[in-house]
């Protein structure tokens, strides 16, 4: 597993990260979700990423993880980075989301308590707060540093603009802005667009991309249709059979045309897509089997795409 340094940090974070977004939780057999944590680890996967609000329900993969630490990891936790992340809903009243001071802190505490550990490598701002002045939360991001329940701090979901200020005032603070978690994908490009990756190379602020297969949509899995027990299928709020447009569809197959004559699935392509050229420094996969991951850490072995590739990748998605 290749390793790429974070910014300008002394953090190395591995090319494939591991998200526990969606496959963590109590409806999920408990000895999958630890098979998938060790197997993780014997690849090289030694970043897991969490938020204070992944499950379902809500705090039950920090949970989750928690037990997987004690029962299979405990004597290897310098070798682990754990990150999460507070900014979305949790619990109810004006203190249970966004990015005061308040919520932020109380947050990490509860974080720290699911999960067994007295410090995250990585405490994020899930997301920006439009109510609650930038240097409140980024103030929030340095004391959890300095009481030394976090090493380092990044933010999510922030724009160029939000980003580059949040980077000035943690500056200012003595805590560096570390890494930036940003959607992601060859089908979803507003980093590029919107001028994000170009700000973090100006501030020399690393960042792990979230959803680079768009859901599932960047895979096999609905080149020939809508599976039963896929998620589409399921009508989830992150992809529903509306998104699955015929349109769509045949741009996956093209996608996966190319996939073919680099040796490669569509998801493994799409991964290698995300990390080529080292602007990124981590790609978060998911996984519901360790074969799954097994096949998602094959990406990093054909990380280069050559001229023509890039263009009728191109030619697909932006046609």
């Amino acid at each position: 597993m290749p390793y790429r340094r974070t910014g300008r940090s002394g953090l190395k974070l591995p090319a494939l990260s591991l998200g526990l977004w969606h496959n963590f939780g109590p409806d999920r057999p408990a000895e999958t979700q630890r098979a998938i944590l060790r197997r993780a680890f014997d690849l090289g996967v030694t970043h897991f990423d969490l938020a204070n609000n992944y499950g379902p329900p809500p705090g039950a993969a920090e949970s989750a993880l928690g037990e997987a630490l004690k029962a299979d990891f405990a004597p290897y936790r310098d070798e682990l980075v754990i990150s999460t992340k507070a900014g979305y809903l949790m619990w109810p009243g004006p203190y249970g989301e966004w990015g005061s001071r308040k919520y932020l802190l109380s947050s990490l505490d509860r974080s720290l308590e699911r999960m067994g550990l007295e410090y995250v490598d990585i405490f994020y701002s899930h997301r920006f707060d439009p109510e609650t002045p930038l240097e409140e939360t980024m103030g929030a991001l340095h004391t959890a540093v300095q009481q030394g329940k976090a090493l380092y701090v990044g933010v999510s979901n922030y724009s160029a603009e939000q980003t580059r200020e949040a980077a000035r005032i943690l500056g200012e603070l003595g805590t560096p802005l570390l890494i930036h978690q940003p959607r992601y994908s060859m089908l979803d490009r507003r980093p590029e667009d919107e001028g994000l990756l170009d700000a973090l190379d100006e501030l020399q602020v690393g960042s792990i991309a979230y959803s680079p297969l768009e859901q599932g949509l960047l895979t096999a899995r609905y080149l020939d249709g809508i599976p039963e027990d896929s998620r589409a299928a399921s009508d989830s709020p992150f992809l529903n059979t509306d998104a699955l447009t015929e349109e769509l569809v045949g741009r996956l197959r093209a996608l996966n045309e190319v996939a073919a004559s680099r040796g490669q699935s569509l998801a493994q392509m799409a991964l290698s897509w995300v990390l080529r050229g080292g602007r990124v420094t981590s790609a978060l996969v998911g996984a519901s089997s360790p074969q799954q991951l097994e096949d998602s850490v094959a990406a990093t072995r054909a990380l280069g795409f050559d001229a023509e590739e890039l263009a009728r990748i191109d030619a697909v998605v932006k046609q």
